[in-house]
């Protein structure tokens, strides 16, 4: 799974990106986690991007750092699905109300 974090807004800009590694490392997630320049995503700025191979991505905008545990949680159930769609939005907290895009696989 790679996990891209936009590096023109805010969250992307500090060391956030090092705290999810270290989160998704702690939650024995495995995970490629990247920053890069503007994701367009600037109307919901900071922006948030999963994918894998084969599987359906996902973006997710207006992030905080206390989104952390919830976007920590996704990686999990993202990584156990077999095509990255989820059952029930509801185990994700916050971040169902912060989905801009789902892109199929």
């Amino acid at each position: 799974m790679i996990i891209t974090l936009c590096a023109t807004c805010a969250l992307g800009q500090g060391s956030f990106a090092d705290t999810l590694r270290a989160a998704l490392q702690t939650a024995g997630a495995t995970a490629t986690v990247t920053t890069t320049d503007c994701m367009s995503g600037c109307t919901r700025a900071s922006t948030v991007a999963f994918r894998s191979s084969g599987k359906t991505a996902y973006l997710f905008g207006d992030l905080t750092e206390a989104d952390l545990p919830d976007l920590v949680t996704f990686a999990r159930h993202y990584a156990a699905s077999a095509d990255g769609n989820l059952p029930d939005a509801r185990i994700l907290g916050a971040l169902r109300h912060k989905a801009i895009a789902r892109i199929p696989g």
